[in-house]
């Protein structure tokens, strides 16, 4: 790693689980990285991959008593981060030596908080893996532009959502935020994260010139399903206004039943409950959860960027979606302007 100023200083924070095979390499590109001086914490959520890390200037892994998930590894990776901003990197994700510097950058700026890279295929880093991710009124979120050519996706701009992949924030917005709940374990955290930007007047930001290559593989799995479902259910409930759930009552149910008839026809009904069933067990949580986030917002729903239209690349669509999106983007259209 070439010196670069001292007030360039960037921790990041990189999390393994289970088999790592691109571990190694991934942690030897942020080694790798110019334009800033990194440091390095690895959370070892139970990883046997980790011992085999060479120790170096700069790294320092940690190891939990028990697996934390994502969102409370990240957490504790960044207990003592002490430069302006805090990198998260995931454990597949290779970023180009430059990368780092430019989205720390990007996220340094006034009125940003918060800015991811450009997050291509490994295999194909003329292809991208997302560019930001969607976000639909009900609260379902999925790989922006994946598969699309990087060329397609060259220009600067906010995102509704940041991805976990590889963002920067700045670490006092960081402490400020709490970090992700630890309750959210994996997945969505980025995306409830993103809204609180959002409703604190800050843009998260893609930086399409800062290059990262995920060897991206979507697994499907009980866990997974049950995760996905009740945290996004979690998310819609604690970060949106009443009046805004109000007003999406219809889509919010139509969404429950078409999930419902998803987990059926996919095997994975059993997490769907279960996630159904911790939401309802956990109402205390969801109340105190709700009234902290709905007292920190700065500004309404209005200025959310969330759309009528479920139109992911990397799952099978499923039948009837053509006359979901219709009503939705109908409804949508209808009830929009009454959001405040």
């Amino acid at each position: 790693m070439t010196e670069s100023p001292a007030d360039a200083r960037l921790d990041v924070v990189m999390l393994a689980y289970g088999k790592e095979p691109w571990l190694a390499e991934a942690v030897d590109a942020v080694f790798a990285s110019t334009g800033v001086d990194v440091t390095l914490t690895l959370v070892d959520n139970g990883s046997e991959s980790v011992a085999s890390i060479t120790r170096r200037p700069g790294l320092r892994v940690v190891k939990p008593t028990e697996n934390t998930g994502f969102s409370g590894g990240c957490n504790l990776g960044a207990t003592d981060a002490d430069a302006t901003a805090i990198a998260f990197v995931n454990s597949d994700a290779v970023v180009a030596p430059d990368a780092l510097a430019k989205v720390r950058a990007v996220a340094l700026e006034p009125g940003v908080g918060a800015a991811m890279a450009s997050i291509r295929h490994a295999d194909r880093l003329d292809v991208i893996n997302t560019a930001g991710n969607p976000l639909h009124v009900a609260g379902l979120s999925w790989a922006g532009g994946n598969e699309e050519p990087a060329d397609r996706h060259a220009t600067r701009t906010t995102v509704p959502t940041l991805s976990g992949c590889a963002f920067v924030i700045r670490a006092d917005l960081w402490r400020e935020l709490g970090g992700f709940a630890p309750e959210y374990f994996a997945y969505h955290e980025d995306t409830e994260l993103s809204l609180r930007l959002w409703q604190r007047g800050l843009a998260p930001v893609y930086v399409p010139d800062a290059v990262v290559g995920h060897h991206y593989e979507f697994s499907r799995n009980d866990l997974k399903f049950y995760l996905l479902e009740r945290n996004r259910l979690l998310t819609v409930l604690t970060l949106y206004r009443t009046r805004t759930i109000l007003l999406l009552l219809p889509v919010l149910a139509l969404t429950e039943l078409a999930m419902l008839a998803t987990a059926v026809a996919g095997g994975w009904l059993r997490p769907k409950v279960r996630g159904w069933g911790w939401i309802w067990r956990n109402l205390g949580f969801l109340r105190t959860r709700r009234r902290q986030l709905q007292a920190e917002r700065l500004v309404g729903d209005a200025v959310l960027p969330l759309t009528p239209d479920f139109t992911p690349s990397n799952v099978e669509a499923p039948p009837g979606i053509g006359l979901y999106n219709a009503f939705v983007r109908t409804w949508w259209r209808l009830v929009r302007g009454l959001v405040r």
